[in-house]
């Protein structure tokens, strides 16, 4: 048995209750948490926007130790600090064979099997395959990235989405390259570590845009050059910053229709927008048919930062210890499992960035 946070419906109240997870079967590990991050993603398994089977126990950014192996594990022991990870590649299907393991076909198989029993003798779900607001919980093997255990495990937690999408989503998807410049647009986790990501790629300039003035002084520290409100002028003011042309690239981190639009209006022509933030089916994004070829910008898709984790996480971890990589700074609030429905209310007003669950 071990403690959750188990949500039975969609918009439903959050309860934390005692849960029996399945056994530690072959090819899994269990695994007790230490620290889990409060993503928009969860949000949108919560409220409907992402399909969710119910009882369902969310979660899927976290950090903790193994305390079970089942059978066949090789590369881990009990007493290993783990990253968890919500896309583990199955290194087989075509997407992995061709570089590309952030599409892997078999990456969220678990999220529809059922890893838990309620006291009811419900059936659980773990949100995105991991479970990860819990005491403990159930995962295969493969969605664990071993992390050095001087690492504090709090800020690990981190890396299993918003810093590896966030970072990732510069580096590897948009590509941005010294002295280009780059606007960031939603300044949660994932935008905060875009900004991040920015400078460490050696942007220019680095325009942050987001609606609440609390979080400037932030992303001014964590390496903005220049904060911005989303205004109905918006794509002139940033034309104005980078010489009249706009940005070589924008960052979307929100995932809705007007924001990717906006940032796909904020870059120069030849420019690309990438798009992170994941919305709703219903939410359209709308171009002319003369714009797309008169400005010639690029609109790409960014899955999970197009990351490979066994390979970006140590990347990641060396910008960390150098101190090019601030992850405390992700971290606006710390709560325990009861916390849970109302960083889910501060997520909706946009208000702070990473929410952690300490254990």
């Amino acid at each position: 048995m071990t403690r959750a946070a188990v949500l039975r419906a969609v918009d439903g109240p959050v309860a934390v209750e005692e849960i029996e997870l399945n056994p530690t079967g072959p090819g899994q590990v269990r695994v007790r948490l230490a620290a889990a991050g409060v993503c928009h993603s969860d949000l949108s398994l919560a409220n409907g926007t992402l399909r969710q089977p119910f009882p369902a126990v969310l979660g899927h950014e976290g950090a903790g130790v193994v305390i079970e192996v089942g059978a066949g594990v090789a590369d881990l022991s009990a007493g290993d600090h783990v990253v968890l990870n919500w896309s583990p590649p199955c290194r087989a299907c075509w997407y992995c064979e061709h570089g590309e393991p952030y599409l892997c076909v078999h990456a969220d198989d678990a999220r529809s099997v059922p890893f838990a029993r309620t006291g009811e003798n419900e059936l659980v779900y773990a949100g995105l395959g991991v479970g990860g607001f819990a005491a403990e919980t159930v995962i295969g093997a493969h969605a664990c990235i071993p992390v050095p255990q001087d690492l504090p495990l709090e800020e690990a937690a981190l890396l299993g989405c918003a810093v590896l999408t966030g970072v990732g989503a510069v580096t590897n998807a948009a590509k941005v390259q010294p002295g280009q410049t780059v606007v960031v647009v939603g300044l949660g986790g994932v935008g905060l570590a875009a900004i991040q990501g920015a400078r460490l790629a050696g942007a220019s300039a680095i325009i942050a845009v987001d609606p609440a003035p609390a979080k400037e002084e932030l992303a001014l520290s964590l390496g903005a050059t220049h904060y911005l409100a989303p205004h109905a002028g918006l794509g002139k003011q940033i034309r104005a910053l980078t010489g009249g042309l706009g940005a070589d690239h924008a960052i979307e981190c929100v995932g809705r229709g007007e924001t990717i639009r906006a940032a796909w209006s904020a870059t120069r022509r030849g420019g690309t927008a990438t798009v992170v933030g994941l919305g709703s089916a219903q939410d359209p994004v709308q171009f002319n048919a003369l714009e797309v070829a008169f400005f010639a910008r690029t609109i790409i898709g960014c899955m999970y930062g197009s990351t490979d984790p066994a390979v970006d996480v140590p990347i990641l971890l060396e910008h960390y210890r150098a101190g090019r990589l601030n992850l405390a700074a992700l971290v606006s609030d710390e709560v325990d499992l009861h916390g849970v429905g109302a960083a889910f209310s501060r997520m909706r007003a946009g208000q702070g960035a990473r929410t952690l669950i300490r254990f």
